[in-house]
């Protein structure tokens, strides 16, 4: 079977956060040991430029939780949605062990396996710890993750170092019982209910607690965070003051999702969702303490494929069933295509990361919204599910988050204005995709249509398909350059329009 090919279009050196701020690039890595960093670099989770290469699976075999978070509402038999806590089929262990063995076989660009839930990892410790042991023995190529809430964690510190776990991702929305009390109605803890303040202090305990151990231990930690305006988005810069002395390598801010038709306690109460521009903010007010994650894609619990992709319809069970699984086999091409990836990787950071040319000084900073894939200018405006928001300036560019729209074009000659987002509702699929752009003044596709290219230079983002195929950081500068030239970039520039 022929290996895939790594193209040499890659994405530029450093990946998308190579400047400041964005927490899996390896300056913003420097305070961590040369051995830690050597960890974190090729993990599809953690660093954004491995993400471009590498994919992660996550199985659901945890149901149980012991804790009720405002935000969360667990569905199971669900495909309709890309949220955590989302599954379309629970698995045993045993169906667990299956389904990654098989995916491995069919990725070979598969390195990484988390339990996610739906529930909670350590609120269901045989299930979870039953399919880490047997993976341990049947797939040793694989890294190991787990996902926590951290109520239970102290107590499972033992187990999970015993299992080579090197990677805990713990969710930490506060730090203070009180912002705490607004977020978990409840706990389960020592078989009881323990409602308000007095259960949000437990879980805060425990919380800070497991990840003392866990880095004790040299488990790498990374902390989640749900960015809830008007309940923590201030106070989420303590968190993650307090999450870096205790020793966590990398925070994860992630915005609140509370649409109603999701069934959670913010969904139906109107919780607002804070705005790209506030989430921005606080990562980079973050970023001076800790090293930021930005490309965080808050994935399904049985996630399959590269970040910002889901090829979990690939490989349900009855699918699984039936397949022909060699896995040694599978294990000697795995071994190649991750020797080649890495080869690539290996190559891209050995590069300096230059500096747009010829910007004049005092010049401002310009967002840019990018359809991309595998690190390209690859993707047709109307079929791209997910924008990739990158910052250039005089200092470089960098990557900044991702924003994802629905999907209005059915085909080449089916990109019309789409359906309505719900019935009688007012704006279209198409609208609905610009205004989430609010704020970027170029997208770079592939291709765009007649349709919003008028669109969306109405609403001041300037369509760019001239950069097709080429790696996006390169793109963007090149697009910054461009406008540069016009002197549109200055203080006294009040609009930006690019011809």
């Amino acid at each position: 079977m022929e290996l895939p090919v790594i193209s040499n279009n890659a994405p530029a050196a450093d990946g998308g956060c190579s400047s400041s701020g964005c927490g899996s690039a390896p300056d913003a890595l420097a305070h961590l040991p040369e051995h830690i960093r050597a960890k974190v670099q090729d993990h599809p989770c953690y660093s954004e430029q491995a993400h471009h290469y590498f994919a992660r699976m996550h199985v659901a075999v945890a149901p149980a939780c012991n804790i009720q978070c405002n935000y969360c509402n667990r569905k199971y038999d669900c495909s309709n949605e890309s949220r955590p806590g989302v599954v379309s089929e629970l698995l045993t262990p045993d169906q667990a062990i299956k389904k990654v063995l098989a995916v491995a076989a069919e990725i070979p660009q598969m390195t990484v396996l988390g339990i996610a839930g739906p529930g909670d990892p350590l609120a269901n410790p045989g299930r979870t710890f039953e399919t880490f042991r047997q993976l341990s023995e049947k797939a040793p190529d694989i890294k190991l993750c787990v996902s926590t809430n951290g109520l239970s964690l102290p107590e499972h510190v033992d187990e999970i170092a015993k299992h080579n776990i090197d990677h805990v991702t713990i969710t930490i929305n506060c730090v203070d019982p009180e912002v705490g009390a607004r977020i978990y109605p409840w706990i389960y803890w020592q078989n009881k209910r323990i409602f308000g303040i007095e259960g949000a202090k437990i879980l805060i305990e425990q919380q800070q607690k497991g990840l003392q151990m866990l880095t004790e231990r040299g488990i790498l930690v990374k902390v989640n965070s749900v960015l809830i305006p008007g309940v923590n988005e201030e106070h989420l810069k303590e968190v993650s003051k307090v999450v870096k002395a205790k020793g966590a390598f990398l925070h994860n801010v992630m915005p609140l999702i509370a649409e109603a038709e999701h069934g959670t306690y913010y969904g139906i109460m109107g919780q607002p969702e804070p705005s790209q521009e506030m989430l921005q903010e606080l990562q980079d007010a973050c970023a001076g303490d800790m090293a930021m994650m930005r490309h965080c894609r808050q994935c399904r619990a049985d996630a399959v494929g590269l970040l910002g992709e889901d090829r979990g319809d690939e490989f349900t069970m009855d699918k699984i069933d039936v397949m022909d699984v060699d896995y040694e086999a599978a294990m000697v091409r795995r071994k190649a295509v991750h020797d080649a990836i890495i080869d690539k990787l290996e190559a891209e950071r050995g590069v300096a990361k230059p500096k747009p040319a010829g910007i004049p000084a005092g010049s401002r900073p310009v967002l840019m919204a990018v359809a991309g894939k595998n690190g390209l200018v690859a993707e047709h405006f109307g079929h791209a599910r997910e924008f990739l928001i990158y910052e250039a300036s005089p200092e470089g560019v960098r990557f900044i988050g991702h924003r994802k729209t629905e999907l209005y074009c059915g085909g080449m000659d089916a990109c019309g204005d789409g359906d309505l987002v719900e019935a009688g509702a007012s704006e279209s699929l198409l609208d609905r995709n610009i205004r989430i752009l609010s704020g970027c003044e170029v997208v770079l596709c592939a291709k765009v249509g007649y349709e919003p290219w008028a669109k969306l230079e109405a609403a001041g983002i300037a369509p760019n398909g001239e950069h097709a195929m080429e790696p996006i950081e390169a793109a963007v500068m090149a697009v910054y350059e461009e406008i540069a030239a016009t002197s549109r970039l200055l203080p006294q520039a009040d609009s930006l329009k690019v011809a």
